[in-house]
């Protein structure tokens, strides 16, 4: 997965599982923050990502979240549990992923790479 994919979906499955507003998000893997605004609501998802320079939208219906990437021009789906646990795939890259969110932490284990990545709220 494209770094800017992993970045809004730690986003986007951060604020969905917490309900927390966050003007950013901070990825451990680059030491740097990212800011974002919008709205991950109950039925959508409207974002902007201000690194990427790109917005990321889409609908949910139930627990899944149908998301197009702009900035990658891509399709991502995204499915979010009560315990916090999401994953999903991105057609971009062909990859699944999975993670789990507690309190303003994210962890995505991204399946292409085989690694683990870790962000804040």
């Amino acid at each position: 997965m494209n770094a800017s994919v992993r970045r809004a979906v730690a986003y986007i499955a951060g604020r969905a599982v917490s309900g927390r507003r966050a003007s950013s998000a901070y990825d451990f893997s680059s030491g740097k923050y990212t800011n974002f605004s919008g709205e991950v609501s109950d039925s959508k998802v409207a974002v902007y990502d201000f690194d990427a320079g790109c917005h990321v939208s889409g609908s949910r219906r139930g627990d899944r979240y149908s998301l197009y990437h702009y900035g990658i021009s891509g399709h991502i789906d995204l499915s979010v549990k009560p315990n916090g646990t999401f994953s999903g795939y991105d057609y971009t890259s062909a990859a699944h992923f999975s993670g789990k969110v507690t309190g303003r932490s994210i962890s995505l284990y991204d399946h292409g790479s085989g690694e683990y990545f870790n962000y804040s709220i």
